[in-house]
Order: structure tokens, then C-alpha cells, then sequence
């Protein structure tokens, strides 16, 4: 199990990203430097060591491997994403935590599995109009799979949130705020990077 921050960070920087990306999915990379400080935050709340871990919309695995080195018994990953999950699942076997993780090919409604923590990066919903509050139907599903969710969110959307689990049996109880980098990834993007306000909540039902 890696017992410092440094060395989970430096593991996760090896994991690819997305091999052929898809806009209409948002699929953006995690940073290592952001993905080590959540995962190294809720493993000290006590919400990896030992427990079962999923990732919605887990794209190359870097939350799910990750929980996994950090300890857990068990992560599940969930994408809809053939080809990233076929990379998740070689970046297992070479991180020597294969026995550990499983990567199902899924819509996240269809899956039906209970875990103790949830911690996802899911779309952000702000692509296009036709994909607005997409992260609404991951935090929805991740109330019902997990007691204790971690989950992304563009820190501008944060009302929503707000008002969104005031509706279900779920507190807020930490906020991490992070400038998460978007690289130019797809062919409408006219920077080379640009960042956005990004803050990751702890839910707890």
C-alpha cells in the first residue's frame, strides 16, 4: 500500500489518458496532482482502506487504481468507454492491483452493485446544451450505490448542488477546490489549456 502522497501522485501520472477522447462523453483526464490530494484526502477520512471503492464514469481508472493502491479491498470501475477501460484494465495488471479492481462496460444506470465509497469525476455537463446537468444523473446514481461519495463538480455549479442534495438524504460535509487543466483535446477548442474552478464534495447519507 502506498503510504505517501508523493510516491501516489508520481504512480498516477503514469496512467494514460483517454486513448481516442469523445466530446459528446466530456472525457478529460483527471490530473495526477488533483486525483493523489482526493483520493489522499479520503483515505485519511477513513473512506478507502478496506472498503469497496466505485468510480461512475471511471474513463483510464485513475480514481479506481488509485483507491486500489491506497488500500481498498475492492474498486469497481464503471464507463461506457471500451477502449479506455481496456487501458484501465492493463494499467491494473502493470500497477500490480489486478486482483483488486474490475472494469465493467456499462451506462451507469444499469449498474445495480452497492460499494462503501463512491469517488467519480463525472461529465460536467456543460459541453452542450443537449448534455446540461449530465453530472446530475452520476451524483443521483452514486447516492444510491454509496453511503460516502466523492464527486467533481465546476465550482460555478455549486447552488445546484446545494439545492440538488437538499432533496436527498445527503450532507454536504467537505468541499476541496481545485483549478482542473483542460488541455486542447477536441477540435472546437481554441486554446492549448485552459483552466476551470473545479470543487470535489464529500456527500454522507
Amino acid at each position: 500500500m502506498i503510504n505517501k502522497k508523493r510516491h501516489l501522485e508520481m504512480a498516477l501520472q503514469t496512467i494514460p489518458s483517454h486513448p481516442d477522447p469523445d466530446c459528446d462523453l466530456e472525457q478529460y483526464h483527471t490530473p495526477a496532482t488533483i486525483a493523489a490530494d482526493v483520493l489522499w484526502n479520503a483515505s485519511a477520512q477513513g473512506d478507502i482502506q478496506g472498503m469497496k471503492v466505485v468510480d461512475l464514469g471511471c474513463g483510464t481508472g485513475i480514481l479506481a487504481l488509485g483507491a486500489a493502491m491506497m488500500g481498498a479491498e475492492e474498486t469497481v470501475g464503471i464507463d461506457v468507454d471500451g477502449g479506455a477501460l481496456k487501458v484501465a484494465e492493463n494499467e491494473a495488471t502493470r500497477l500490480k492491483v489486478q486482483d483488486k479492481c474490475r472494469f465493467l462496460r456499462m451506462d451507469v444506470d444499469d449498474f445495480e452493485g452497492k460499494g462503501d465509497t463512491v469517488i467519480q469525476n463525472p461529465p460536467f455537463g456543460a459541453q452542450k446544451a443537449h448534455h446540461k446537468d449530465a453530472d446530475r444523473k452520476f451524483l443521483l446514481k452514486a447516492f444510491n450505490v454509496a453511503p460516502v461519495v466523492y464527486s467533481f463538480h465546476l465550482a460555478k455549479t455549486e447552488d445546484f448542488i446545494e439545492r440538488l442534495v437538499s432533496s436527498v438524504s445527503s450532507v454536504i460535509t467537505h468541499r476541496f477546490y481545485y483549478k482542473f487543466p483542460l488541455p486542447r483535446t477536441y477540435h472546437f477548442h481554441k486554446e492549448e489549456k485552459r483552466e476551470v474552478e473545479v470543487v470535489v464534495f464529500r456527500f454522507e447519507s
